[in-house]
């Protein structure tokens, strides 16, 4: 299953953006979807994370209220809406899914097919 992100760039504080996360896999709607992040110097971290059926969806509380995981199923697609950015959400951000039908998940670990990383840029 290959993932690719996509929709990063660079944008002022306050600013929105929306990633994207694509599968060439037609059953891509059948993975749940992570989203995790690594600032320059940093460890990977999570982000945001979706159920197969998008009906579940979790964020990290330092995301909480400015970020947004939904997906659409028809066009084999994940997202991720960020409002309100901060310097501090400057990272490359990378889509990861878990196997079919597996539960959505915050841990790193669980994940088993990754993206490339789109890179996100806050100027203040």
């Amino acid at each position: 299953v290959q993932l690719q992100a996509s929709g990063g760039g660079l944008v002022q504080a306050g600013g929105s953006l929306k990633l994207s996360c694509t599968s060439s896999t037609h059953t891509f709607s059948r993975f749940p979807v992570g989203w995790f992040r690594q600032a320059p110097g940093k460890e990977r971290e999570f982000v945001g994370t979706i159920s197969v059926s998008g009906s579940r969806t979790y964020v990290s509380d330092s995301v909480k209220g400015r970020f947004t995981v939904s997906r659409d199923n028809a066009k084999n697609m994940v997202n991720l809406q960020m409002n309100s950015l901060e310097p501090e959400d400057t990272a490359v951000y990378y889509c990861a899914a878990r196997r079919e039908y597996y539960s959505s998940s915050a841990r790193e670990y669980e994940y088993d097919y990754w993206g490339q990383g789109t890179k996100v840029t806050v100027s203040s």
